[in-house]
């Protein structure tokens, strides 16, 4: 794992600046929520103050940018804080993406499209940095390391995790946003990716009217036909239209049970369709009956 971003160099001072000269992150993937965190950091904020300065960077205009410490400003600014407690420091912009995005995965409260959204930030600023290192300077300790597996060690996922978590920056919005609310799962919403982006928003045509969403196995065979090319709205429709396993609900009874009423010499399948056959009977002296089939 990496060092702690937010640890204070001996030499760094902490300075005072006006809230309106720091700025968001250009692109930050972080939403600042009035969640229970952000009601301890203020509750913690009034107590003690506002313990770690937030780190930021200069910019043209005699701004600063926010490296670390959104939520914090936030906070503060709630609080009517005018001035914050910042440290300065002088970063290039590939240092400040991944300064950024190191600082903020430790978050408890970290939805998915974020997650997706800071490895697509890092993973391109590793990009920039390597292809200009490899025109001068070389970086020894990232010789021979793919950029996902840099990533997947200072965040503790595995490559492919992280491979994962890139591709679904891919997905459209309305899908992020779905992911982030549980309504489609993980691994669905990987596969679901793969799909063009027209495919993807007839997808959730086919959703929302439908009130469902795919599963594993469903997705990956809309994958499957979106690559073959012949994917259209109506095989979207009977795919999802099918009963998903975990959604079967059975009525089982053992062959000991069923015995008692049956002789003993019925097999299973006897004893399966004298029940079908008593059954339909029964509901044929109900029909007509008040109450029964209003």
């Amino acid at each position: 794992m990496p060092a702690n971003f937010d640890e204070r160099d001996p030499d760094e001072r902490v300075v005072e600046i006006e809230v309106e000269r720091l700025r968001d992150f250009h692109s930050h993937p972080f939403k600042v929520k009035e969640d229970q965190q952000m009601i301890q950091l203020k509750e913690s904020i009034k107590r003690f103050g506002i313990l770690n300065p937030l780190i930021v960077r200069p910019v043209p205009e005699g701004v600063y940018e926010i490296i670390s410490g959104h939520r914090r400003k936030y906070a503060a600014q709630q609080l009517g804080y005018r001035k914050l407690p910042v440290i300065i420091r002088y970063m290039k912009e590939e240092e400040a993406v991944i300064g950024l995005v190191d600082s903020n995965l430790h978050r408890e409260s970290i939805t998915p499209s974020e997650k997706a959204a800071a490895y697509r930030m890092k993973y391109d600023a590793l990009k920039r940095r390597a292809g200009r290192r490899n025109s001068g300077q070389i970086d020894h300790n990232s010789i021979g390391k793919r950029t996902v597996q840099i990533i997947g060690e200072d965040s503790g996922d595995s490559p492919k995790q992280v491979q994962r978590y890139l591709k679904l920056t891919e997905l459209i919005p309305e899908l992020q946003e779905k992911l982030d609310e549980g309504t489609i799962s993980f691994n669905p919403a990987f596969e679901i990716a793969f799909l063009t982006e027209e495919e993807q928003r007839a997808l959730l045509l086919v959703m929302e009217s439908s009130q469902t969403s795919p599963s594993i196995s469903q997705a990956q065979r809309l994958k499957q036909l979106s690559r073959e090319g012949t994917l259209t709205k109506k095989q979207m429709k009977s795919i999802l239209g099918e009963v998903k396993k975990g959604e079967i609900n059975r009525v089982m009874f053992k062959n000991e049970q069923l015995h008692c009423f049956f002789p003993r010499e019925y097999s299973a399948e006897q004893m399966k369709e004298e029940i079908i056959r008593i059954l339909t009977l029964w509901k044929e002296t109900r029909k007509g009956k008040p109450g029964k089939n209003d």
